[in-house]
Parts: C-alpha cells; sequence; structure tokens
C-alpha cells in the first residue's frame, strides 16, 4: 500500500504537494486512541448515540469547523495543545516529501484543459509573432526606448523621462490597468485585487487605499471589468507578450509625474502612451529591428522547422494567419525553416487584422505577388503556396472547408487568436504560453514545493483549530495567520515581486488563468512541444477536485472525518 501511496505522489505532477499534506494533515490531528475509542470515526465522540430504527442520523458525519473536534490531554492548556499539533505536523511535511519530488513537472510539456485527440486534427493553423516565432527579451528594450523617445520627440513629454530605461521583470501578462486611477494590479478569476499587487507608478499602493478606492472592497464589478476583448469602459487588461513593455512605460511615466509633483490626465496619458507603442509597431519601427538582426531576435528557429516539416510528412494541411506584413514574416520564416518555406503551407494570410478578421465578413481577400505587391483579382479559391492579404474567416470557411474540431489554431494572444475560433467557431485551440516554462522550473524547486506544502498543512490546521477561542488560542491562531500570509508573499514573490505568477493570485487562479482555460484545449510553452508527442496523441485533463469532492483535499480531509485507504501507509513513506 506505501508503493501505491508513492505512485500516487509521482503520478499525480503537481498534485504531491496536495497529497503529501493530506497525510500531514490527518496523522498531526488525529486524536489518540484514549481521546477516541471504538468506531466513533475521526475525532467522533464515545457517548455518541445510534440514530432510531429506521432512520437516517443526521450530521452523523460532521464537515469542517462543525461536530466533534479534538481535545488536549487531560491536564494540558490549549496553547500548548496548539502548538503541539503544529510542530508535529511540520515535522511531518519535511520527512514526508521524498527525494526528487521537486521535479515532477515537465517545462516542455503540453497540458491540456480539455480532452484532444492529434488523431481527429487534420487541419494546424497558426498565429506568428510568439508562435512560430519566439523573440528574445531584447526586443522589450528596444520598444521601450522607442516609445518612450516619442512621447518625448513627438508628444512634447518631459526629457526628464529620458532617463527611464526598461526594467525587465518589472511587469506579467495578464494585469489590469484602471485608467481613472492609474492602477496596474492583478485580478483573480473572482473579480478581485490581489493585495500587495497594486502599483501607480513605479511603487506599490497600500492595501487599504485600495480597498478605499474602490467603495471599501477589493471587488471590481462586472460592468467595469475588461469585456470580451479585454477592453472595458475603465479597465483595459494587457494580454499579450508585447505589453509587457507598454505596462513598464506607462508605470515610468507615472512614476515621474508624481515624483515631479506634476498634474495629469489620466486618460490622456494612457492614450498618448498607447498611441506611442502602437506607432513602434504600425510604423514597421520593430519589423526593422528584426530584419536587420534575425539571429540575435529570433529564438529556437530550428525546432519551427521539425515541428512544421513532421506535420507535413503526416500529410496534415498547414496554414498561417497573422497579423504582420508579409516581407517581414518571409524574412523571419526564411530564418528559421528555410527559402522553400511557403511549400510547407496551404495557404499563408498576412496583416489579417485579428480579431476583426473573425469577426467581420466585410474585408475580402487580396493576393499578394512574390515580391509582396497587391493584385486586386477577385479571390474565388485560396490557392497553396500563394501569399493572402486581410479578408475574414467567413470567407476563409467558405472557400476551404475547414470546420469544426478537425482544425487546429495556435497562438499566444488568447482573446485575438484563440476565444472567437473556439467559441464561435468550434475550432480546437492551442495557446503558447512563454512564461510557463520559466513559472515550471520555480515550482519544481525545492524552496517552493516545501514553502506550499506547509502553507496547505498550515491552512488545514489553521481551520480545524478555529474552535479554541479563548484568549491564549487566539493569539495562537493569530500568530499562524501571519506566518500563513508571509509564506503566501514568500511563495508570490518567487515568480515576480511586483505581482507574483500569471496563473495564480496566492490560492486562486488569476483573471489571466480563467481566460486560458476558457479558450484553449491545451497550452503549452513553445510549439516545439509538439515534437514530445506522437502525432496522434491524445491529451487528457486531469480531473482536479471541486470544493465539494473532500476526500481528494488535504484541507477537508483534515477538518472532516472521512478515513482514505492509503493515508495511514501514507505517513511512513520517506
Amino acid at each position: 500500500m506505501a508503493a501505491l501511496g508513492m505512485a500516487a505522489l509521482r503520478r499525480g505532477g503537481g498534485a504531491a504537494p496536495r497529497l503529501l499534506a493530506v497525510a500531514v494533515s490527518c496523522q498531526s490531528c488525529r486524536p489518540k486512541a484514549s481521546q477516541c475509542p471504538g468506531d466513533g470515526g475521526h475525532g467522533q465522540p464515545k457517548d455518541h448515540h445510534p440514530a432510531a430504527p429506521g432512520r437516517a442520523r443526521r450530521g452523523a458525519e460532521p464537515g469542517p469547523a462543525a461536530g466533534s473536534q479534538p481535545l488536549p490531554a487531560e491536564g494540558a492548556d490549549t496553547k500548548t495543545y496548539l502548538w503541539a499539533r503544529y510542530h508535529e505536523m511540520k515535522k511531518l511535511v519535511y520527512d514526508l516529501l521524498p527525494p526528487g519530488v521537486c521535479n515532477l513537472l515537465n517545462p516542455a510539456a503540453i497540458y491540456a484543459n480539455n480532452e484532444i485527440s492529434l488523431g481527429d486534427v487534420e487541419i494546424y493553423g497558426f498565429d506568428y509573432d510568439y508562435t512560430l516565432a519566439q523573440y528574445s527579451n531584447l526586443l522589450h528594450s528596444m520598444i521601450f526606448n522607442t516609445a518612450r523617445d516619442i512621447l518625448i520627440e513627438q508628444f512634447k513629454y518631459p526629457e526628464g523621462l529620458g532617463k527611464y530605461d526598461y526594467i525587465p521583470g518589472f511587469a506579467i501578462r495578464g494585469l489590469h490597468y484602471d485608467v481613472q486611477k492609474s492602477l496596474l494590479m492583478k485580478i483573480d478569476a473572482f473579480h478581485y485585487v490581489q493585495l500587495g499587487t497594486a502599483y501607480r507608478g513605479l511603487k506599490p499602493v497600500p492595501d487599504e487605499e485600495v480597498i478605499e478606492l474602490y467603495g471599501g472592497t477589493q471587488h471590481i464589478p462586472l460592468y467595469q471589468m475588461s469585456d470580451f476583448y479585454g477592453k472595458g469602459p475603465s479597465l483595459k487588461q494587457f494580454m499579450d507578450i508585447f505589453s509587457l513593455p507598454e505596462m513598464t512605460l506607462l508605470s515610468s511615466v507615472i512614476d515621474y509625474f508624481i515624483t515631479h509633483g506634476i498634474e495629469f490626465d489620466q486618460v490622456h496619458l494612457y492614450k498618448d502612451i498607447s498611441d506611442a507603442i502602437r506607432d513602434v509597431h504600425v510604423k514597421g519601427v520593430m519589423y526593422k529591428w528584426i530584419e536587420k538582426d534575425l539571429e540575435q531576435y529570433i529564438l529556437h528557429g530550428d525546432e519551427i522547422y521539425a515541428v512544421l516539416n513532421r506535420l507535413v510528412n503526416h500529410k496534415k494541411k498547414l496554414f498561417l494567419i497573422t497579423n504582420s506584413p508579409f516581407s517581414f514574416v518571409d524574412k523571419g520564416m526564411k530564418h528559421m525553416v528555410g527559402k522553400n518555406w511557403r511549400d510547407l503551407f496551404d495557404m499563408v494570410i498576412v496583416q489579417a487584422d485579428k480579431p476583426n478578421f473573425f469577426t467581420d465578413r466585410r474585408k475580402p481577400f487580396r493576393k499578394l505577388d512574390d515580391k509582396g505587391s497587391l493584385q486586386w483579382d477577385k479571390i474565388n479559391q485560396l490557392e497553396k503556396g500563394k501569399i493572402y492579404k486581410e479578408g475574414n474567416l467567413f470567407d476563409f470557411l467558405r472557400l476551404t472547408g475547414w470546420r469544426g474540431s478537425k482544425v487546429l489554431y495556435f497562438g499566444d494572444h488568447l482573446y485575438s487568436d484563440l476565444a472567437d475560433l473556439m467559441l464561435r467557431h468550434g475550432w480546437r485551440t492551442g495557446a503558447i504560453v512563454p512564461e510557463l516554462e520559466t513559472e515550471i522550473r520555480i515550482i519544481n524547486t525545492e524552496q517552493y514545493m516545501h514553502s506550499l506544502t506547509w502553507q496547505q498543512a498550515l491552512t488545514g490546521l489553521l481551520e480545524r483549530m478555529q474552535m479554541y477561542q479563548d484568549a491564549e488560542s487566539k493569539q495562537v491562531l493569530l500568530e499562524w495567520m501571519k506566518e500563513r500570509q508571509e509564506i503566501r508573499s514568500l511563495t508570490k514573490n518567487l515568480f515576480n515581486p511586483q505581482f507574483g505568477s500569471i496563473f495564480r493570485t496566492f490560492h486562486n487562479p488569476t483573471y489571466f488563468s480563467r481566460r486560458l482555460v476558457r479558450f484553449s484545449d491545451i497550452y503549452m510553452a513553445s510549439i516545439s512541444c509538439l515534437l514530445n508527442y506522437d502525432v496522434n496523441f491524445t491529451f487528457y485533463p486531469r480531473r482536479t477536485p471541486l470544493q465539494h469532492e473532500a476526500p481528494l483535499w488535504m484541507d477537508q480531509l483534515c477538518t472532516g472525518c472521512m478515513k482514505t485507504p492509503f493515508l495511514e501507509e501514507m505517513v511512513h513513506i520517506r
């Protein structure tokens, strides 16, 4: 049975801390035999009364914070008892973490939100930027510096802004910006601001001020939240990787104005910075940098060729839909794949104007010749190896017949690339999340694993022992709550000192994670992760427990009266 418990740990991947903490919590909270004789269950009192014949006994198995509780040994005060349980649990947490538990997750794996068989997929579609082409972080500094200079030279912003440089790692993807309040912050899946992650400029805003700004709550009402494409009346969500320099520039400009006591109009400031960033893209400045030094800016090009060539060899059809111009895509693809890259694709669509491409029927397809010059012929069919500009998805579906779940499209932007395709057209979707690789490497560290496991165990202990309400016990519980908050802050800072993980706000998923789960069947750090799987591989999402599925949750097991057969054996695992 011990082998079964260990196998469950290894097989469960990220569930290891949860299962370990299950055993720890139940062992440390279990009353002594003298306190719980007979078959009364986990902490069940001896002198309970049997139910009347033929009638179910209500409340026989009390849940959390109800029914029987462990009691201090005779003559012991509750403070001593609570600290004894604390130290017993802490020892078990660290004893039970087996060797190698810190390398359970593979950064090159593909993770499934929804069951999908690649054997059913006949057509593969791709975005270009940050999907086929991954860029080095040097690009962020270039975008920041150029947009900053546009503000100074063209918008006549103070020259003192020239002293600000890009700060790598300041912001993370998925943050919201409240234009009226000049707040950059992380919001969870339930529309609550994660306290400690609200910034005005480059400085954090005190939690009390954040709560006051939103009428005495951390909650952001639905009508204020961003819409389907991340653009609300007063809140903007930054969802693509190109937005990292935009968030940093926005924070830097606000920091300068606040530091120098300069009043500013929040709406105009946000618009000016958005326009400056847009000019870097729209006027082709960024494209010229990359084209001049493809080796420096584009990463993992050889792996892209391997992915595409493998799919073609297995008789899959390929297409590309990107907002970038043809000359830029052509140079990048030749660098990564070779001069005959177009032979791999059944069709290529550039300057598509996503997400409008997926919803607007008005723009017709136009053909480009081999030099990228626009042709004005009416398009009655989409030919293999040809380059098309603009168009719309409705004509694309009509001309190709590529519909439903036989199509799998990959992109990095959850709104612009994936949302419409999944919800409106039934395509399967794959999200490219480059940050996943770094986050998994952090999750695999011993520091994170120990911190998370102890945090979960301490949470279960707090829930179990909260029924002790004498003065000394309350003080102990307050100390535990303070320690729990310190551990949560520590684990947050492992990912990003300002905003933490892009996937979690402490225990809740982030708003970004909520969208990731909703709009993608699978997600991965890079398109090259496909090389690790057979072309007929089926991805099965893990069954993650819901809150009412108590036997699978550490804290529910700790606070309830259920028994799971292998928990006794797991206690002895080393």
